[in-house]
């Protein structure tokens, strides 16, 4: 492959993009269908781009002192994975800083979350001095694009090949509180749709790591879970989500091949685990109604964790306060899902 000329491998790499943008099966279709759409030539020179800078911009061993962007690679089960980090400029290396991890949807990778006139994240990150992590899901594509996560009955090739996910997340964490002062006690996780599964599976299987979750239109897709000590969980959805159903099932017409997938469990039913497995007690109370959404919070639960839903009307399967690049379904503007989480994780710290 090294003496291969350079116009058989943009043939190759044209070719592996033109079958991801005819057959991916959900979200990129939807939620990061701009990728997949009119962007064949951006895709070619990002692949370009990534083969000459992968893991090159730092060791994953550095410590970081300065506030920036900062991309890793790292080996693990066998599999180079990636994973960025932003770093705010309040950051102070002598103060111990919470640390939020954002995981991507089905089909995207950790670039396309930190996009921030999609997500608004690392704008999120410079406002309350959190450093935000961006860890990417597994892909069989070198440029690490396409991705999922293994979040138990969802989804595709992480799914189906029974990858580790929950490992790499372990030692992406191990590595940037090496690199960085990080509270402890304030790690977070937060994703949309098969990344919010993710953050699900993380709060069953890494509660010694986070203290709180938050998802974004993907609901538990567990297949056990026995949490080491309780954890807070936060589930922000669209009653009209076409993907992930917010009464279960996923959308007829959302797949192109469901195999990919699972019939998802319904936000109901993702509450009521929660509610059992942290042991709350009595009904909910209303803590905010607006006009388009609403939202629940389970108050005494056990080791003082909150269980929180919030209910969008419309926005579809999107993130609220967020931009989609298709505009058929646009994000709710009732809530900001940005405002919600952190408001979340701060107040699940006291």
């Amino acid at each position: 492959m090294r003496n291969q000329p350079c116009s058989a491998r943009k043939i190759a790499i044209i070719m592996a993009i033109t079958i991801m943008a005819g057959c991916w099966p959900f979200e990129g279709r939807a939620e990061e269908g701009g990728i997949l759409r009119g962007v064949l030539k951006e895709r070619l020179l990002s692949k370009l781009k990534d083969k000459a800078t992968e893991g090159t911009d730092a060791s994953t061993l550095e410590t970081i002192t300065k506030a920036g962007d900062y991309t890793f690679t790292l080996s693990w089960d066998g599999l180079e994975r990636h994973y960025k980090v932003h770093v705010p400029k309040s950051y102070d290396p002598i103060k111990a800083t919470p640390m939020v991890l954002a995981f991507h949807g089905g089909g995207g990778d950790m670039e396309y979350m930190s996009k921030d006139n999609l997500y608004g994240l690392i704008s999120k990150s410079e406002q309350t001095g959190y450093i935000v992590a961006f860890p990417s899901g597994y892909s069989k594509f070198k440029s690490g694009k396409f991705a999922t996560w293994n979040a138990g009955s969802c989804c595709a090739d992480a799914r189906d090949k029974n990858i580790d996910d929950v490992g790499f997340v372990r030692q992406v964490v191990s590595n940037l509180t090496a690199q960085l002062n990080i509270d402890r006690n304030k790690i977070y996780a937060t994703g949309m749709s098969n990344g919010g599964m993710m953050s699900h599976r993380l709060a069953c299987e890494a509660a010694d790591i986070f203290r709180a979750v938050a998802s974004v239109a993907g609901t538990d897709a567990t297949q056990t879970c026995n949490p080491s000590r309780p954890v807070s969980v936060l589930q922000i959805h669209a009653l009209d989500d076409d993907h992930v159903l917010f009464n279960g099932g996923a959308g007829e017409g959302s797949f192109r091949d469901p195999s990919k997938v699972t019939e998802f469990i319904s936000v109901p039913e993702t509450i009521s685990r929660w509610v059992e497995r942290d042991q709350c007690i009595g009904l909910p109370k209303r803590v905010l109604q607006v006009d388009g959404a609403y939202c629940d919070v389970y108050l005494r639960c056990s080791g003082g964790t909150h269980v929180k839903l919030c209910v969008t009307s419309t926005g579809g399967h999107s993130w609220p306060g967020g931009n989609k690049p298709r505009a058929d379904i646009p994000p709710s503007q009732a809530i900001s899902a940005n405002d919600q989480i952190w408001r979340f994780f701060e107040n699940t710290s006291r």
